[in-house]
């Protein structure tokens, strides 16, 4: 019996076993490539390039490029299909190594629907992404990326490769001994020059340990050292181009010395890129241009060190920008230091290991993410200083990229535009140049030489007439003058076809002018509300503006811009204190960041009036504002109406920020006056009432002792806490000798205000809603929601702006 149980167990436990073997061959996972991965489709958050072309988007370049959420360890695949079913699909990439792509070909015009999805290296696919659907516009520029093996095939495989091809030198030297010989003439004397007292190649020193950054000492040998930088290799460059134009060989047997002089220096010390980009920067573009200039002079030994030194160099740059700079783009220094990694990627391709990359990142950067500060419109969220000297930096890698790959930068549609915004800015004449770090040390005659290049690149006739107006054009010095040749003639054209205000959407500035002709007879309003925020060297708050009249600066941006980061700035400057704004229990916005963001919600122009509209209550420290709409009416050239809607969170006191260059006199809250030279501003805060006044000239903090500008900083602060206020008020800019009316009366009624104001030459009313929803009537105008102007001159119909005029 025992040995029959034991039989029938011994059965059981087979059996047993047999169904946990066949169990286990269910349950085996799929081969790796059978599996799927998840897609990382995280909405895009401020500071991140996004997800391009986004659905709705209209694209007026051809072919679109393509930009998504990056994964780590992925290649990547996209289709664009015709229909959104993907059942027509025009066309497929796969294999894509970055998170954007630009295709090799244009696309008909119409609408496409694209989607991707991303690749591990063991085969698995992620799922595919949300479609999204755009159009490409008829009338779009075509700017399609070779593919990379075309694209490096194009660049010489000897040399020189930067600027110009070995086959230009003959073209190049027939030019020096004919039409060309006086711009010759300059570089031979400057070689001569750089002979009879020779540069010191000395490696630069480093910081003391104890040196404290940001501090004047620091800050000499942080610029010291890229001067002094610039000024060895720089010269090394011109001696090097000036030989090979027919120049005497002790010209290239300096740049020879220069160039492996500063061979020597640790490509990680002190002009390393990481160390201090402002001296690492220069180093790299100035000693490739100086190698591919001298190579025919360079030993295979003293070949190899270059390389060596460039091979640690080009690393360093590549390793700090890629891939990153293609989701977040908004890093100041890396939207110049990509297209001069371009520069060493080409000067050394095929001889050091990973020039290639170097070169294709910075193809794709420029196809895919550049410009970032902006959109097609042509203006620079950073402002204009930065604006001329990254544009002009970026003509070389323009000159650089039509001579080694025969790709034309001018003709994506921001360059086709990019000339307007300093006519829109800065009028022929204007001193002071807006928002933005450093402009208001601007002078609009320091642009005469970018425009004068923008012009003849573009053949633009616009920006062609706005140098003439100062003495311009101006040809480009040294050997990129000397390569870029006499430029072309461009037919002048007067802006009399142009409107004289605009709006650049793209950076949330829109610039009101009565001409822009002459900065000595506009009177200018410039207004921001960026959708980029307060990031960067663009750090005034949003819903601020300035005002000039008749070539005097009347109500400014204050504060001394030196150090960036430092006390002065970082505390002052980047405060919404610092800017005609508004702040709320003493709170302001947020400081230099992407995320807080303001946004032009109306705007329209005539050449009698402008209105422009901005939201900006989602940009001050939470938990603060539901709302800041601040609406600027400019009835040309005598009145500007400034009226601000706040709803706080909480019952709040509002304090109302001004500032100028001379004490504002303040007899009361309806006679206030801000005076320059012989040009004043009168202002009138018609509501609320029993607004208490407190003016300084002193900062908060002030900057260093050596800079001693002092500026006048005037608050009105309102009388009782609450949790809605408006303000209304009027500024009346004009020349002292000039009779302006100041009468004007202000009535409330049903859903808003009635305003009405005296001209020199007839009537201003309008309609200024409190309530989105309730429709206002008054001075015979109707409106719901919306402001709704008139203007009445003496002889003349009447003008009305508003919804449905």
């Amino acid at each position: 019996m025992t040995s029959k149980i034991f039989g029938f167990e011994k059965i059981l436990c087979k059996l047993l076993l047999t169904a946990i073997v066949l169990l286990s061959l269910s349950v085996v996972p799929a081969p790796a490539a059978q599996q799927k991965l998840r897609l990382d489709e995280r909405p895009a958050e401020p500071g991140e390039w996004g997800y391009r072309p986004a659905a709705g988007a209209v694209y007026r370049v051809n072919p679109p490029s393509f930009s998504w959420q990056p994964q780590r360890n992925q290649t990547w695949e996209i289709q664009c299909a015709r229909d959104t079913k993907f059942k027509k699909i025009e066309y497929r990439a796969k294999n894509i190594e970055f998170n954007v792509h630009c295709p090799p070909r244009t696309f008909k015009p119409g609408t496409y629907t694209w989607r991707y999805r991303g690749k591990d290296r063991n085969g698995r696919y992620t799922n595919w992404s949300r479609a999204r659907t755009f159009t490409i516009a008829g009338d779009a520029a075509a700017m399609p990326l070779p593919v990379r093996e075309e694209l490096m095939s194009r660049i010489p495989k000897t040399h020189p490769r930067l600027f110009v091809r070995p086959e230009d030198l003959k073209r190049l030297r027939k030019l020096a001994r004919g039409k060309m010989k006086q711009e010759y003439n300059k570089l031979v004397s400057e070689c001569e020059r750089l002979l009879a007292r020779p540069l010191s190649t000395e490696e630069p020193s480093k910081y003391p340990k104890d040196i404290v950054r940001g501090s004047e000492r620091w800050r000499e040998i942080w610029w010291g050292n890229r001067t002094y930088t610039i000024r060895a290799l720089n010269g090394a460059a011109t001696l090097a181009f000036t030989r090979l134009l027919g120049g005497q060989e002790k010209y290239g047997l300096e740049a020879k010395r220069i160039l492996l002089d500063c061979a020597r220096w640790d490509p990680k010390g002190s002009t390393g890129y990481r160390y201090n980009d402002e001296a690492g920067m220069p180093y790299n573009y100035y000693f490739s241009r100086t190698y591919t200039f001298v190579n025919d002079l360079l030993s295979e030994r003293e070949k190899r060190i270059c390389r060596e030194v460039m091979k640690v160099r080009g690393d360093e740059m590549y390793r700090h920008l890629c891939p990153r700079h293609l989701w977040r783009p908004y890093s100041s220094h890396s939207n110049r230091a990509w297209h001069f990694l371009g520069e060493v990627g080409i000067a050394f391709l095929g001889e050091v290991e990973g020039a290639e990359d170097w070169v294709w990142f910075a193809a794709n950067v420029f196809f895919n993410v550049y410009p970032a500060w902006c959109d097609d419109d042509g203006g620079w969220h950073e402002g204009v200083s930065y604006w001329s000297s990254y544009i002009g930096r970026f003509t070389w890698w323009a000159d650089v990229m039509r001579a080694a790959m025969g790709i034309n930068a001018y003709d994506k549609p921001y360059f086709s535009r990019v000339g307007y915004y300093p006519m829109y800015l800065m009028p022929p004449g204007k001193v002071s140049g807006g928002f933005g770090d450093g402009a208001n040390r601007k002078r609009a005659s320091s642009l005469v030489p970018l425009v004068s290049q923008l012009a003849a690149q573009a053949g633009n006739g616009h920006w062609q007439w706005y140098v003439e107006q100062m003495g311009g054009p101006a040809v480009t010095s040294g050997y990129i003058g000397f390569l870029r040749g006499a430029l072309p003639k461009v037919e002048s054209k007067p802006p009399d076809d142009l409107p004289a205000s605009k709006l650049f959407s793209g950076i949330g500035q829109a610039y009101l002018n009565t001409t822009l002709k002459d900065a000595g007879q506009d009177v200018q309003v410039i207004f921001k509300s960026s959708p980029m925020g307060t990031q960067s060297h663009g750090n005034a708050g949003n819903n601020s503006f300035v005002l000039w009249a008749y070539g005097q600066r009347l109500l400014i941006r204050t504060g001394r811009y030196y150090n960036y980061g430092g006390p002065h700035h970082r505390d002052w400057m980047w405060s919404t204190r610092s800017v005609n704004n508004i702040t709320v229990n003493g709170r302001g916005q947020r400081k230099r960041t992407a995320d807080a963001r303001g946004r032009i919600v109306a705007f329209e122009t005539t050449p009698s009036m402008d209105i422009v509209v901005g939201e900006a209550g989602g940009a001050y420290e939470p938990p603060v504002l539901d709302r800041f709409t601040r609406a600027i009416i400019f009835v040309k050239p005598e009145l500007v109406v400034v009226y601000d809607r706040l709803e706080a969170k909480e019952p709040s006191t509002f304090e109302y920020w001004l500032h100028a260059i001379e004490k504002i006199a303040v007899e009361d809250q309806h006679n206030i006056r801000v005076r320059n030279d012989d040009v004043v501003c009168d202002i009138d805060f018609l509501t609320p009432s029993g607004l208490t006044f407190r003016q300084t000239d002193q900062y908060d903090p002030n900057p260093r002792p050596r800079i001693t500008l002092r500026e006048w900083h005037l608050t009105a602060k309102t009388a009782e806490e609450k949790k809605r206020m408006e303000f209304v008020t009027l500024y009346r800019p004009h020349r002292i000798k000039d009779r302006i009316p100041d009468e004007a009366g202000l009535e409330r009624i049903k859903g808003g205000y009635a305003l009405k104001a005296k001209l020199t030459d007839g009537w201003f009313t309008a309609l200024l809603p409190t309530d989105d929803h309730i429709t206002l009537k008054g001075h015979g105008l109707e409106s719901k929601g919306a402001i709704k102007c008139r203007l009445k001159r003496a002889g003349e119909p009447a003008e009305i702006l508003g919804p449905g005029e």
